[in-house]
């Protein structure tokens, strides 16, 4: 029989911390007095159960930007999409994509998931250990807007099978690289290496007349000026198309319902460029 501590605070530092029981976020908690011990300071078990599930995982990729509505989810779909399409000159197998979500395991789509930190990063290392992943190519995990616990998580889970890298997700106005800027300090400070910024809704382009417009004005460079000043390749552009939105959002194949979109020769250059980098990289280093 083994003895599992109660679930931890909302703001616990942490059982690894110096601070561990010794903060008033700890007041109250039933494990405060181990914590206060030194007793906790031990290995997860979980990194263990995800180090073995993601062990025939090759490329593990984290979509990421600090601000919400930049198409985070869509650029994810979008990218996973790519890989797995027998365009691309890549080894592919029947039934080669796979997706898991949150929202598959709530009983209605308008329920409201509404968890404290230690209840959301048990669902992101069950999602990771327990899900049978089997042997993949790109794990591609979209995240939530912001630096919270649940970036903590996956950075701590993924530390020891290896994260590939990160893309940035960032659309052009000032307002949105504010927020970026600091996903890219995360990043740096958790040792996740970037592989480049993606610019989302660069352009409109109308579906009718084809004409283009700036919907997000780069006041201040876009996300071209943020590669040059972060020194992170700027991976691409993409325009909004309304037409490919509603393909996203009913489900269906981008590529194959939205051919002649000017999305996707500009989705296709940025994919070529991030598996240059994951399987080049491992291709130099070997």
């Amino acid at each position: 029989m083994v003895d599992v501590p109660a679930e931890a605070p909302e703001h616990c530092p942490g059982t690894e911390s110096e601070d561990a029981g010794k903060v008033s976020a700890c007041a109250g908690c039933p494990n405060q007095n181990l914590c206060s011990s030194g007793a906790t300071k031990q290995t997860d078990p979980g990194l263990a159960l995800v180090t073995a599930n993601l062990s025939s995982v090759k490329y593990k990729i984290l979509v990421l930007s600090g601000k919400g509505g930049v198409g985070k989810s869509t650029i994810t779909s979008l990218i996973a999409r790519t890989l797995a399409d027998d365009n691309i000159d890549r080894n592919y197998v029947e039934d080669n994509l796979s997706v898991m979500s949150i929202g598959f395991i709530l009983e209605k789509e308008s329920d409201a998931v509404i968890w404290r930190g230690p209840k959301k990063n048990g669902m992101i290392r069950q999602f990771l250990s327990e899900v049978d992943w089997g042997n993949l190519d790109y794990l591609i995990l979209d995240t939530p807007p912001g630096t919270s616990d649940e970036h903590l998580s996956v950075s701590t889970y993924l530390k020891e099978v290896g994260v590939t890298g990160a893309i940035i997700v960032t659309t052009p106005q000032e307002v949105a690289l504010l927020d970026v800027r600091k996903e890219i300090d995360f990043c740096k400070k958790v040792s996740i290496p970037i592989l480049g910024i993606v610019e989302n809704m660069s352009i409109f382009v109308c579906p009718n007349c084809k004409t283009s417009s700036e919907i997000f004005p780069a006041l201040t460079g876009g996300g071209q000026k943020l590669s040059e000043e972060s020194n992170i390749e700027f991976l691409g552009s993409l325009p909004l198309d309304p037409l490919l939105a509603r393909c996203c959002d009913e489900g269906n194949n981008v590529l194959t319902e939205c051919p002649n979109s000017p999305v996707i020769p500009a989705l296709k250059s940025i994919v070529q460029k991030i598996i240059k980098k994951c399987e080049g990289d491992k291709e130099n280093s070997s």
